[in-house]
């Protein structure tokens, strides 16, 4: 079915495939269509039908709330297309032929391990290896659950056919309860990606700084994997800060003890503890690793500098602690085009 998107730029014209959501025809076709999650719960891909007939893939998507849908309003990520359309989509869509474009595969769970006593990481094995940038992310879904979610992979290599993804259990998250519900080594996953523009780009002359909360952690992970591996951290230093509830929810410590350490210390990871108070300024076992008390981006703000100069800032995790840390980068003299971010919601 045709698929025609306006915007401030000439008409683009797609074919979609039968029940595909336009959002990822679009893409899949390299067009810079707007979007965040691409799972129906930040509304970025909000799109007005002008003409033609389009089907909601999932009536509950949270995003759908804040929509005029009188109007006309969908998400792309949720509609597909029953006749041929013409849809109004804000800003400017162009064509984007020199990047690795998402599609559909899918994996089988091959190793699921606890991290934690609500946070796990399992392995997904795909039959060929995938392209990305460190710091994207896919569109997982399960055949028995509607919608599908986004996690980053938390793994780099520039392709992989194991991708490692690490999901924390959340009241009324249906992936995650599936996933927690008992052992899903060998099921089936559906994917789309890889997706997201927040990523690292090894030939860039710049500082990092990394604040995450939870499993938002894990495209940073990635991040530093490839910053690791390419040498970044041989010429330019890293700053990561990594929010959690109390010391017993930190998890990947291993893997930032040996990225600190290979770095010889132009990486700090700061372990951010919203819930507990640790009077010690390291961590017990990771002395590498340093510790304070308060929510991410308020320890972030204390401990950066009051102007951050040649920076470049990767932030992942709730809305709310995203848009904090986003305030708090330009507050300290980040400049908005320099921050990347994805938030899932």
């Amino acid at each position: 079915m045709d698929v025609t998107f306006e915007s401030r730029a000439e008409p683009c014209t797609i074919g979609c495939r039968d029940g595909e959501p336009v959002l990822f025809a679009g893409l899949r076709a390299g067009l810079t269509l707007p979007y965040d999650c691409a799972t129906g719960t930040c509304g970025m891909c909000k799109a007005r039908v002008k003409s033609g007939e389009v089907e909601t893939l999932w009536p509950d998507a949270p995003a759908l709330a804040k929509l005029q849908r009188d109007k006309g309003d969908i998400l792309m990520c949720q509609a597909r297309a029953l006749s041929p359309c013409v849809l109004r989509v804000p800003g400017q869509v162009a064509c984007e032929g020199t990047r690795v474009l998402p599609d559909y595969d899918q994996g089988r769970i091959t190793s699921v391990r606890a991290l934690t006593s609500d946070v796990l990481a399992f392995d997904l094995t795909l039959a060929a290896p995938l392209a990305f940038a460190a710091g994207q992310f896919a569109v997982l879904s399960v055949p028995s659950l509607t919608g599908g979610r986004a996690y980053s992979m938390v793994n780099f290599a520039d392709t992989s056919s194991v991708l490692e993804f690490v999901v924390k259990k959340r009241a009324g998250g249906a992936l995650s309860d599936w996933l927690f519900a008992r052992d899903r080594t060998g099921e089936l996953l559906g994917l789309f990606g890889p997706l997201g523009r927040a990523t690292f780009r090894p030939g860039e002359d710049r500082n990092l700084v990394c604040i995450a909360g939870g499993s938002g952690i894990a495209g940073i992970v990635s991040i530093l994997e490839h910053a690791s591996a390419s040498g970044h951290f041989a010429r330019h230093g890293a700053r990561v800060f990594f929010g959690v509830r109390t010391l017993a929810d930190g998890f990947y410590l291993d893997r930032f003890d040996r990225l600190v350490a290979g770095s010889n210390w132009a990486l700090e990871v700061v372990l951010a503890l919203s819930h507990e108070n640790s009077s010690q300024p390291v961590h017990p076992e990771y002395p590498r690793i340093k510790l304070a008390h308060g929510f991410v981006h308020e320890v972030a703000d204390a401990r950066l500098p009051a102007a951050c100069e040649n920076v470049s800032a990767f932030v992942a995790g709730p809305p709310p602690m995203v848009d904090g840390a986003i305030r708090m980068l330009i507050g300290h003299g980040v400049a908005s085009a320099s921050i990347r971010y994805d938030k899932f919601g």
